[in-house]
Protein backbone atom coordinates (compact mmCIF):
# COMPACT_ATOMS: atom_id res chain seq x y z
CA UNK A 1 0.00 0.00 0.00
CA UNK A 2 1.33 3.42 -0.94
CA UNK A 3 1.37 6.34 1.47
CA UNK A 4 -1.27 8.19 -0.56
CA UNK A 5 -3.58 5.20 -1.01
CA UNK A 6 -7.20 6.33 -0.92
CA UNK A 7 -6.38 10.01 -1.49
CA UNK A 8 -7.59 11.99 -4.48
CA UNK A 9 -4.31 12.77 -6.23
CA UNK A 10 -5.26 13.86 -9.74
CA UNK A 11 -8.09 15.55 -11.60
CA UNK A 12 -8.97 15.79 -15.27
CA UNK A 13 -11.26 18.07 -17.18
CA UNK A 14 -12.84 16.46 -20.23
CA UNK A 15 -14.04 19.31 -22.39
CA UNK A 16 -15.11 20.38 -25.86
CA UNK A 17 -12.64 23.28 -26.13
CA UNK A 18 -9.26 22.74 -24.46
CA UNK A 19 -7.93 26.23 -25.22
CA UNK A 20 -11.00 28.07 -23.93
CA UNK A 21 -11.17 25.89 -20.81
CA UNK A 22 -7.51 26.48 -20.07
CA UNK A 23 -7.99 30.23 -20.33
CA UNK A 24 -11.08 30.17 -18.13
CA UNK A 25 -9.46 28.31 -15.24
CA UNK A 26 -6.26 30.31 -15.58
CA UNK A 27 -8.26 33.46 -14.82
CA UNK A 28 -10.67 32.00 -12.25
CA UNK A 29 -8.39 29.76 -10.19
CA UNK A 30 -5.00 31.20 -11.10
CA UNK A 31 -3.57 28.08 -12.74
CA UNK A 32 -0.77 28.22 -15.27
CA UNK A 33 -0.52 25.63 -18.03
CA UNK A 34 2.01 23.63 -19.97
CA UNK A 35 1.83 21.10 -22.73
CA UNK A 36 2.13 17.37 -22.04
CA UNK A 37 0.86 16.07 -25.36
CA UNK A 38 2.09 13.06 -27.23
CA UNK A 39 2.06 12.73 -31.00
CA UNK A 40 -1.26 10.94 -30.84
CA UNK A 41 -2.85 12.50 -27.76
CA UNK A 42 -3.30 16.23 -26.99
CA UNK A 43 -3.01 16.85 -23.23
CA UNK A 44 -2.46 19.98 -21.14
CA UNK A 45 -1.34 20.27 -17.54
CA UNK A 46 -2.78 22.99 -15.30
CA UNK A 47 -0.21 23.95 -12.67
CA UNK A 48 0.04 25.84 -9.39
CA UNK A 49 3.46 27.28 -8.48
CA UNK A 50 4.86 25.12 -11.32
CA UNK A 51 3.45 21.94 -9.74
CA UNK A 52 0.92 20.01 -11.86
CA UNK A 53 -2.56 19.92 -10.32
CA UNK A 54 -4.77 18.53 -13.06
CA UNK A 55 -5.00 17.72 -16.74
CA UNK A 56 -7.18 18.91 -19.60
CA UNK A 57 -8.17 16.68 -22.49
CA UNK A 58 -10.75 16.72 -25.25
CA UNK A 59 -13.87 14.61 -24.96
CA UNK A 60 -13.28 11.61 -27.25
CA UNK A 61 -15.23 11.60 -30.53
CA UNK A 62 -17.29 8.57 -29.46
CA UNK A 63 -18.33 10.44 -26.34
CA UNK A 64 -19.38 13.50 -28.30
CA UNK A 65 -21.38 11.36 -30.72
CA UNK A 66 -23.22 9.88 -27.75
CA UNK A 67 -24.06 13.32 -26.34
CA UNK A 68 -21.58 13.38 -23.45
CA UNK A 69 -20.99 16.78 -21.86
CA UNK A 70 -17.84 18.24 -20.27
CA UNK A 71 -17.08 17.12 -16.74
CA UNK A 72 -14.41 16.95 -14.05
CA UNK A 73 -13.08 13.53 -13.01
CA UNK A 74 -11.17 12.80 -9.80
CA UNK A 75 -8.52 10.08 -9.54
CA UNK A 76 -7.96 8.12 -6.33
CA UNK A 77 -4.51 6.61 -5.74
CA UNK A 78 -4.32 2.85 -5.26
CA UNK A 79 -1.37 0.49 -4.98
CA UNK A 80 -2.84 -1.98 -7.49
CA UNK A 81 -5.43 -0.72 -9.98
CA UNK A 82 -6.33 -4.22 -11.17
CA UNK A 83 -6.98 -5.49 -7.64
CA UNK A 84 -8.94 -2.34 -6.73
CA UNK A 85 -11.14 -2.71 -9.82
CA UNK A 86 -11.87 -6.36 -8.99
CA UNK A 87 -12.68 -5.44 -5.40
CA UNK A 88 -15.08 -2.74 -6.63
CA UNK A 89 -16.89 -5.28 -8.82
CA UNK A 90 -17.22 -7.65 -5.88
CA UNK A 91 -18.83 -4.86 -3.83
CA UNK A 92 -21.41 -4.04 -6.51
CA UNK A 93 -19.63 -1.30 -8.47
CA UNK A 94 -19.00 -1.19 -12.20
CA UNK A 95 -15.82 -0.84 -14.25
CA UNK A 96 -16.35 1.29 -17.37
CA UNK A 97 -12.73 1.40 -18.51
CA UNK A 98 -10.66 -1.53 -17.20
CA UNK A 99 -7.15 -0.91 -15.84
CA UNK A 100 -5.11 0.51 -18.69
CA UNK A 101 -1.64 2.04 -19.00
CA UNK A 102 -1.96 5.73 -19.95
CA UNK A 103 0.01 8.95 -20.14
CA UNK A 104 -0.59 9.60 -16.41
CA UNK A 105 -0.21 6.07 -15.03
CA UNK A 106 -2.24 2.88 -14.90
CA UNK A 107 -5.85 4.02 -14.70
CA UNK A 108 -9.40 2.69 -14.52
CA UNK A 109 -12.72 4.51 -14.86
CA UNK A 110 -15.31 3.11 -12.48
CA UNK A 111 -18.66 3.78 -10.82
CA UNK A 112 -19.82 3.03 -7.32
CA UNK A 113 -23.00 0.96 -6.76
CA UNK A 114 -25.07 4.17 -6.90
CA UNK A 115 -23.55 5.09 -10.32
CA UNK A 116 -21.34 8.01 -9.20
CA UNK A 117 -18.23 7.88 -11.40
CA UNK A 118 -14.59 8.39 -10.48
CA UNK A 119 -11.20 7.07 -11.54
CA UNK A 120 -8.35 5.05 -10.09
CA UNK A 121 -4.66 5.60 -10.73
CA UNK A 122 -1.63 3.48 -9.95
CA UNK A 123 1.81 5.04 -10.32
CA UNK A 124 0.74 8.61 -11.09
CA UNK A 125 3.39 10.25 -13.28
CA UNK A 126 2.41 13.87 -12.57
CA UNK A 127 2.08 13.62 -8.79
CA UNK A 128 2.00 17.13 -7.28
CA UNK A 129 3.67 17.72 -3.90
CA UNK A 130 1.43 17.31 -0.87
CA UNK A 131 -0.31 20.48 0.27
CA UNK A 132 -2.77 21.48 2.95
CA UNK A 133 -6.48 21.43 2.24
CA UNK A 134 -6.49 25.25 2.24
CA UNK A 135 -3.59 25.81 -0.20
CA UNK A 136 -4.70 28.33 -2.83
CA UNK A 137 -4.71 26.85 -6.30
CA UNK A 138 -5.24 23.27 -5.14
CA UNK A 139 -8.31 21.07 -4.76
CA UNK A 140 -9.40 21.46 -1.16
CA UNK A 141 -12.53 19.33 -0.80
CA UNK A 142 -14.28 16.34 -2.38
CA UNK A 143 -18.01 15.91 -2.06
CA UNK A 144 -20.25 13.01 -3.02
CA UNK A 145 -23.92 13.73 -3.64
CA UNK A 146 -25.18 10.18 -3.20
CA UNK A 147 -28.53 8.50 -3.64
CA UNK A 148 -28.06 7.04 -0.15
CA UNK A 149 -25.35 8.73 1.88
CA UNK A 150 -24.88 6.09 4.62
CA UNK A 151 -24.80 3.25 2.08
CA UNK A 152 -22.29 5.16 -0.05
CA UNK A 153 -19.98 5.71 2.91
CA UNK A 154 -20.19 2.03 3.83
CA UNK A 155 -19.16 1.09 0.29
CA UNK A 156 -16.15 3.42 0.17
CA UNK A 157 -15.09 2.39 3.65
CA UNK A 158 -15.03 -1.26 2.58
CA UNK A 159 -13.45 -0.55 -0.79
CA UNK A 160 -10.86 2.18 -0.16
CA UNK A 161 -10.56 2.10 3.62
CA UNK A 162 -12.03 5.56 4.17
CA UNK A 163 -12.96 6.28 7.76
CA UNK A 164 -15.45 8.52 9.50
CA UNK A 165 -13.74 11.78 10.43
CA UNK A 166 -14.35 13.72 13.62
CA UNK A 167 -16.23 16.99 13.38
CA UNK A 168 -14.69 19.76 15.50
CA UNK A 169 -17.82 21.97 15.42
CA UNK A 170 -20.45 19.44 16.39
CA UNK A 171 -22.39 16.80 14.51
CA UNK A 172 -23.90 17.86 11.19
CA UNK A 173 -26.98 15.80 10.49
CA UNK A 174 -26.78 13.89 7.24
CA UNK A 175 -23.28 15.07 6.26
CA UNK A 176 -20.59 12.43 6.80
CA UNK A 177 -17.00 13.61 6.83
CA UNK A 178 -14.51 11.02 5.66
CA UNK A 179 -10.76 10.66 5.91
CA UNK A 180 -8.02 8.83 4.05
CA UNK A 181 -5.43 7.96 6.64
CA UNK A 182 -5.04 10.95 8.94
CA UNK A 183 -6.40 13.47 6.40
CA UNK A 184 -10.03 14.59 6.30
CA UNK A 185 -10.61 15.01 2.57
CA UNK A 186 -14.35 15.28 1.95
CA UNK A 187 -17.96 14.69 2.78
CA UNK A 188 -20.76 12.36 1.70
CA UNK A 189 -24.47 13.07 1.98
CA UNK A 190 -27.79 12.06 0.46
CA UNK A 191 -28.44 14.39 -2.46
CA UNK A 192 -31.51 16.58 -2.73
CA UNK A 193 -34.24 15.43 -5.16
CA UNK A 194 -33.40 18.15 -7.70
CA UNK A 195 -30.04 16.46 -8.38
CA UNK A 196 -31.20 13.61 -10.62
CA UNK A 197 -28.08 11.41 -10.44
CA UNK A 198 -25.29 10.86 -7.88
CA UNK A 199 -22.01 12.61 -8.69
CA UNK A 200 -18.70 13.80 -7.26
CA UNK A 201 -18.06 17.53 -6.93
CA UNK A 202 -14.58 19.06 -6.52
CA UNK A 203 -13.83 22.34 -4.71
CA UNK A 204 -10.96 24.54 -5.94
CA UNK A 205 -9.29 26.90 -3.46
CA UNK A 206 -9.14 30.59 -4.37
CA UNK A 207 -7.76 33.54 -2.42
CA UNK A 208 -10.79 35.77 -2.98
CA UNK A 209 -14.14 34.16 -3.74
CA UNK A 210 -15.73 37.51 -4.59
CA UNK A 211 -13.23 38.19 -7.35
CA UNK A 212 -13.29 34.58 -8.56
CA UNK A 213 -17.07 34.57 -8.98
CA UNK A 214 -16.92 37.87 -10.83
CA UNK A 215 -14.44 36.30 -13.24
CA UNK A 216 -16.65 33.22 -13.65
CA UNK A 217 -19.51 35.43 -14.84
CA UNK A 218 -17.35 37.75 -16.95
CA UNK A 219 -15.75 34.82 -18.78
CA UNK A 220 -19.04 33.16 -19.66
CA UNK A 221 -19.46 30.72 -16.78
CA UNK A 222 -22.40 30.53 -14.38
CA UNK A 223 -22.84 30.44 -10.61
CA UNK A 224 -25.35 27.68 -9.93
CA UNK A 225 -25.56 27.85 -6.15
CA UNK A 226 -24.16 30.16 -3.48
CA UNK A 227 -22.17 31.83 -2.23
CA UNK A 228 -22.74 30.17 1.17
CA UNK A 229 -20.75 30.85 4.33
CA UNK A 230 -19.20 28.03 6.39
CA UNK A 231 -18.66 28.23 10.16
CA UNK A 232 -14.95 29.01 9.76
CA UNK A 233 -15.55 32.12 7.62
CA UNK A 234 -14.83 30.38 4.31
CA UNK A 235 -17.37 30.84 1.54
CA UNK A 236 -18.26 28.31 -1.16
CA UNK A 237 -20.16 28.34 -4.44
CA UNK A 238 -21.05 25.85 -7.15
CA UNK A 239 -20.31 26.88 -10.70
CA UNK A 240 -20.46 25.75 -14.32
CA UNK A 241 -17.71 26.62 -16.78
CA UNK A 242 -18.53 27.96 -20.28
CA UNK A 243 -18.37 24.46 -21.80
CA UNK A 244 -20.75 23.02 -19.17
CA UNK A 245 -18.51 21.27 -16.62
CA UNK A 246 -19.61 21.65 -12.99
CA UNK A 247 -17.12 22.57 -10.27
CA UNK A 248 -17.04 24.42 -6.96
CA UNK A 249 -14.94 27.22 -5.48
CA UNK A 250 -14.06 27.97 -1.88
CA UNK A 251 -12.19 30.86 -0.30
CA UNK A 252 -12.44 34.02 1.76
CA UNK A 253 -14.94 36.69 0.83
CA UNK A 254 -13.14 40.00 0.46
CA UNK A 255 -16.04 41.96 -0.99
CA UNK A 256 -19.76 41.91 -1.64
CA UNK A 257 -20.89 39.05 -3.88
CA UNK A 258 -23.76 39.48 -6.28
CA UNK A 259 -26.77 37.32 -5.43
CA UNK A 260 -27.23 34.36 -7.75
CA UNK A 261 -30.30 34.32 -9.98
CA UNK A 262 -32.12 31.10 -10.76
CA UNK A 263 -29.93 28.78 -12.82
CA UNK A 264 -30.92 25.58 -14.54
CA UNK A 265 -28.07 23.12 -14.87
CA UNK A 266 -28.49 20.35 -17.40
CA UNK A 267 -26.25 17.54 -18.57
CA UNK A 268 -26.26 14.49 -20.76
CA UNK A 269 -23.74 11.69 -20.82
CA UNK A 270 -23.80 8.41 -22.67
CA UNK A 271 -20.47 6.72 -23.17
CA UNK A 272 -19.14 3.23 -22.73
CA UNK A 273 -22.47 1.87 -21.51
CA UNK A 274 -22.97 4.69 -18.99
CA UNK A 275 -25.93 7.01 -19.41
CA UNK A 276 -27.07 9.97 -17.35
CA UNK A 277 -29.29 12.88 -18.18
CA UNK A 278 -30.89 15.43 -15.93
CA UNK A 279 -31.09 18.96 -14.70
CA UNK A 280 -30.78 20.90 -11.48
CA UNK A 281 -32.93 23.97 -10.99
CA UNK A 282 -31.33 26.20 -8.39
CA UNK A 283 -33.51 29.21 -7.46
CA UNK A 284 -32.10 32.14 -5.51
CA UNK A 285 -32.41 31.55 -1.77
CA UNK A 286 -32.12 33.70 1.30
CA UNK A 287 -29.21 32.89 3.58
CA UNK A 288 -31.55 31.23 6.10
CA UNK A 289 -33.10 29.13 3.35
CA UNK A 290 -29.68 28.15 2.09
CA UNK A 291 -28.73 26.93 5.55
CA UNK A 292 -31.93 24.84 5.68
CA UNK A 293 -31.85 23.44 2.14
CA UNK A 294 -28.19 22.98 1.19
CA UNK A 295 -26.54 20.32 3.35
CA UNK A 296 -23.69 20.11 0.86
CA UNK A 297 -22.81 23.73 1.49
CA UNK A 298 -23.95 25.66 4.54
CA UNK A 299 -24.15 22.53 6.69
CA UNK A 300 -20.63 21.54 5.81
CA UNK A 301 -18.47 21.69 8.96
CA UNK A 302 -15.36 23.71 9.63
CA UNK A 303 -12.43 22.32 7.72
Amino acid sequence: MTSNHGHFVWYELLTTDMGAAEGFYREVVGWDARDASTQQFPYRLLTNAEAPVCGVMALPPEALRSGAMPRWAGYVAVADADAAAERLRALGGRVYVPPTDSNIGRIAIVADPQTATLALVEGLKFAPPRATAATVGRVGWHELLAADGPAAFSFYSSWLGWQKAADDVGAIEGYQLFSAGADTIGGIFTKLPRAPVPFWLYYFNVADLTAALQRVRTLGGRVAQGPVELPDGIWIARCIDPQGAMFALQGKRLGEIEKTAAVEVGWSAEWGGFTSRGRIVSPPLSRSAQRDQAPSASRKPKR
